[in-house]
């Protein structure tokens, strides 16, 4: 640490307190309404929170009763009243009558939405250049941002550039009027001598509706094609672009983006360029000095705006989520201390980069200022700025003290302006916020203007050590397999070679495998590649009767060691195969992009859940040997355990030929049942990775035994054998009630009742309430339809919409889905790809043209490949709760989109079918939310989120009704049905004596 720089950052901070002594944001005056929201929030956390959704919400709630009815929902829970706080302005206004009810409500409209214009310049462009002429008169500058929805289409993303552009011929009728802001020389016509008048930024993923971090190339060249008119607006006005930084996810798309733009040809000669960069990201520094790098390698001069951040919350959250490494600093000193660090980089090439330091926080800027005076940096080589509507007191004292300040002014609708507001609300009265710790708090100016590494050494000083890690059995605790990031790079170059390492070993003949044997048979089916035909992946030996036979005998006769086999030995040999699993999962994922046609990420989670249940059931295993005492009389002994069932019939679907496959068998296994495995015959090359993987984990000769095979030869063979105990099933209901059918029947030299598991089908609903967030619905059900072709048991099929919403959901949802790319599922830029086969592209197509006679198209999709099982994406409206298209599971893309007048309307048509699988509301209403808690009558009830992809032991997956039959899969009752419960009880009395036990009932 230098002392002395310390010493002239703090001086320096102290003089700025002292400067602006005395005054406060307007976020924290309590003269006003904001303020005493504000003071009120940062004392009650429950209030603060619903405060600031209530806000999220507020821009839906367009009449009188909805207004009503979310301030009661959100703020008079238990019939307390309202706080007096929000009323403030309305006299002794309450919901005692219509009259005084609508001066509250008027009132509170009023306040709130006073609230969100504090924080943008001006709702329309007009609006803004006037707000945008009134800061320069008062000697700042600004750089202007045009708020928006979420891009969910292309022709949204057209808007935004619209929007832009829009911007621009106002603003640029207008400059020539300005006076420039005077400088120590320079240029007399731009600010400071040195920087345009003008300056916007924009927010890059809004120009492309399908930037996604797994297509770099493809989202960087779809945002391009957009960003360059703007960009020569820019240019042809004499302005200034910079291109912020977003979440995460963008992160690597937004830095390639400005190296391509800035490198261009067409604009190498133009300066006035810049980027975000976020201090609170790990990778921050790094970035910086590459850029920095790659700047001086072009001979480049470039423009960078560094800030802490405004996403950590969900940063944190997904990574925690996803069991991802965390890529945010977790300590707030720490963003402060890479902030300085990252300065400085940018500072000490001074001679190539023009530094924007953005922050509120006085010792931020304190050090940015000594720091550059300490390496002698020019004055046109750097600015400060801040956002607009907050630190008014940091923005007038910088004003005061460096004489260039830069306001960033948002600009535009309400319905955008009130996420954005939400976002600076939260970093505002965040306990670490500088802001509040500054004007709120009252902090002393001493802690306020510490080096942020000290600061960071007495936080962790005073945190508790953490807890060490409690092992289980010998275990740690479970948890989920981390899903895929493709913000790293290597997790994208892994799939391509992955896929091109498994074509180098397509074709031949897959064997059976039968008693540790493989075993070759004349009957075989070939299986393709669902997206080319002719691109055979092997040739799959198929069983019959007297395969089954021997696979039953080797599993019968397995069968006696196995279930005495200690339960820790059977958990080992699940554990190696996660194991096993884990280190080929690119390998296993790749196999299905070509057997069945899933996506990279589909796949790879697919692989993912499968490991999850090998780790899983291992320890729930370990959990159910424990023999349990039951009851507590003294004189006796009663022990409950369990003993395995004995062999087990699996069948398996193709839609997740790994995860539910090798999770029914390895529930099985683990329970001490053998298994007879039957993958589904089009995914059979996948079903045979199970026999790679429990070989090499070392499962005994006849434990596992691979069959696939000609459902019409040996299917009701296998259910109906006697020496079958039990059969796993996962397929359509047709199939499923079959199944049961057959297992009723007693064969001769049948021992034992046979239980079925069965996992049958679904026609699952999404509600779209009247005041859902559409960015978020429009997006979520997008998913739940169509990824992986909707091939999914837990697929939305139909979505019901409240009427109030439905027109503007209706066509937000079709323009998304009109620009999703469609194509080969080894393509990242595909969204989705082919069906499984040629079959199911017949049953499919057979459904649409149903969809075409019982209702109104919405969208069908010409555009699909004419090689391979591609089908249409259809989205049919008009749909009534009787029509076949609403009833009947189609396991393709095909959404039926239904209306209702109220919620109630809503949920009864969500529950009138006969399944009951997975259902999905979307509502920003406590109320309606807690009726579909208790009334959505599914397995698995989704809210404000898409309703596929359940975890194994966070959503234990099943339904009921004809759902399926059985416990739900990845949940702590799942292994049960694989057991057969036993009690033993001991009488411990001898002679009239009994030993007391610990434990016992005793006086």
């Amino acid at each position: 640490m230098d002392t002395q720089l310390e010493a002239k950052i703090v001086e320096r901070g102290k003089e700025f307190f002292t400067s602006i002594s005395g005054e406060a944001p307007s976020i924290f005056n309590k003269g006003w309404w904001t303020g005493k929201v504000m003071d009120w929030a940062m004392k009650n956390e429950d209030f603060k929170v619903q405060l600031f959704r209530f806000v999220d919400v507020f821009p839906y709630l367009n009449t009188s009763e909805s207004l009503s009815r979310h301030i009661r929902e959100y703020f008079s829970g238990d019939d307390h009243e309202v706080p007096s706080v929000l009323k403030w302005g309305a006299g002794k206004a309450s919901f005692g009558g219509k009259l005084t009810a609508k001066i509250m409500e008027k009132t509170i409209r009023s306040n709130i939405e006073n609230m969100g214009r504090q924080f943008i310049v001006g709702q329309n462009t007009k609006e803004a250049v006037k707000g945008l002429a009134k800061l320069r008169k008062e000697g700042f500058t600004f750089t202007v941002d045009l708020l928006g929805e979420a891009t969910v289409s292309e022709e949204e993303a057209d808007a935004y550039r619209d929007g832009y552009l829009e911007v621009l011929d106002a603003i640029a009728e207008e400059q020539s009027k300005w006076k420039a802001h005077a400088g120590n020389g320079g240029d007399p016509s731009m600010d400071w001598g040195y920087t345009p008048k003008v300056n916007v930024s924009i927010k890059p993923s809004a120009l492309y509706s399908q930037a996604k971090p797994v297509d770099i190339e493809g989202s960087v060249q779809g945002i391009y094609k957009r960003l360059e008119p703007v960009y020569r607006k820019v240019i042809e006005m004499g302005a200034f672009l910079c291109i912020d930084m977003e979440s995460l996810k963008y992160r690597e798309i937004t830095l390639e983006l400005y190296r391509r733009l800035r490198s261009a040809q067409e604009f190498r000669h133009y300066p006035h360029l810049s980027i975000v960069l976020q201090a609170y990201l790990r990778c921050t520094e790094q970035d910086a000095e590459q850029l920095v790098q790659w700047a001086r390698t072009e001979d480049l001069p470039i423009a960078v705006r560094l800030v802490k951040g405004a996403y950590w919350d969900m940063e944190s959250v997904l990574a925690k989520q996803n069991n991802w490494d965390f890529p945010v600093w977790m300590h707030k000193p720490e963003s402060d201390i890479a902030f300085e660090r990252v300065a400085k980089i940018l500072l000490e090439n001074h001679d190539l980069v023009y530094f924007a330091c953005g922050s509120h926080n006085i010792r931020s800027i304190s050090a940015t200022m000594e720091m550059a005076k300490a390496m002698n940096v020019p004055e046109e080589r750097y600015e400060f700025q801040v956002l607009y509507g907050m630190a008014e007191p940091v923005r007038k004292g910088l004003l005061n003290v460096a004489g260039k300040v830069r306001l960033y002014c948002p600009y535009g609708d309400i319905i955008p302006g009130m996420a954005y507001l939400v976002r600076r609300l939260l970093e505002n009265t965040a306990n670490e916020s500088f802001l509040r710790q500054s004007f709120a708090d009252g902090a002393e100016v001493a802690r306020l203007m510490e080096n942020p590494q000290i600061t960071l050494e007495r936080e962790l000083a005073a945190r508790p050590e953490p807890k060490q890690e409690e092992l289980v059995d010998g275990l740690p605790p479970f948890k989920n397999d981390a899903m895929i990031d493709f913000t790293i790079p290597r997790c994208r170059t892994a799939f391509p070679a992955a896929i091109k390492k498994v074509r180098e070993t397509t074709g031949g003949t897959i064997p059976l495998f039968i008693d540790g044997k493989e075993v070759q048979t004349d009957d075989v089916i070939p299986t393709t590649n669902p997206a080319d035909y002719s691109e055979k992946l092997a040739d799959v030996c198929q069983a019959g009767t007297a395969e089954i036979d021997a696979a039953l005998e080797a599993a019968d006769k397995a069968f006696l060691t196995w279930r005495d086999t200690p339960a820790k030995e059977r958990a080992e040999c699940l554990l190696k195969a996660a194991e096993i699993a884990r280190q080929r999962q690119y390998e296993l994922s790749a196999w299905q992009v070509l057997e069945i046609g899933k996506q990279w990420d589909q796949a790879f989670h697919d692989v993912g859940e499968g490991i999850d249940f090998l780790e899983y059931y291992a320890r729930e295993m370990l959990r159910l040997d424990k023999p349990r005492r039951m009851g507590r009389a003294p004189g006796e002994h009663n022990q409950l355990f369990y003993q395995p069932k004995g062999v087990a019939a699996v069948i398996s679907p193709w839609n997740f030929p790994f995860a539910i496959a090798i999770g029914m068998c390895s529930a099985a296994i683990v329970t001490g049942n053998p298994v007879v495995y039957k993958p589904a015959s089009i995914s059979s090359r996948v079903g045979y990775n199970l026999v790679e993987i429990f070989r090499e984990a070392g499962l005994p000769d006849g434990v596992f035994n691979y069959c696939p095979g000609r459902s019409s030869v040996m299917g009701d063979y296998l259910i109906e054998h006697p020496k079958v105990s039990m059969i796993c099933f996962t397929g359509s209901m047709e199939v499923g009630l079959r199944i049961q059918n057959k297992a009723s029947v007693v064969q001769a030299g049948q021992q034992q009742c046979k239980r079925v598991i069965a996992e049958m089908g679904g026609k699952n609903a999404i509600i779209i309430d009247d005041d859902a967030d559409l960015d978020e619905a429009v997006l979520h059900v997008v998913y739940s339809a169509f990824a992986f072709q909707g091939q999914k048991c837990s697929a939305c099929s139909r979505v019901i919409v409240l009427d109030p919403i439905y027109d503007r959901f209706i066509e937000r949802l079709v323009a998304a889905c009109e620009d999703i790319n469609i194509g080969r599922a080894e393509d990242p830029e595909n969204y989705m790809g082919p069906l499984a086969d040629a079959s199911c592209q017949k049953t499919v197509s057979e459904y649409i043209t149903l969809a075409e006679q019982e209702g109104t198209i919405l969208l069908k999709r010409k555009d699909i490949p004419a090689e391979g099982a591609y089908v249409p994406l259809t989205i049919v409206g008009d749909i009534k709760p009787e029509h076949r298209i609403a009833q009947e599971e189609i396991f393709g893309p095909v959404l039926a989109v239904m209306r209702a007048a109220t919620f109630d309307e809503a949920l009864d048509i969500a529950n009138g079918t006969r399944f009951a699988l997975t259902g999905g509301v979307f509502s920003r209403s406590p109320e309606h939310l807690e009726q579909a808690r208790k009334e959505f009558r599914v397995g698995n009830l989704y809210l404000n989120r898409n309703n596929t992809g359940a975890l194994v032991e966070r959503q234990p997956f099943g339904g009921f009704k004809m759902s399926g039959v059985g416990s739900k899969t990845g949940g702590p009752d799942y292994l049960l049905q694989f057991l057969d419960p036993r009690v033993v009880t001991e009488n411990t009395m001898r002679r009239g004596f009994a030993p007391i036990e610990e434990d016992d009932d005793w006086i």
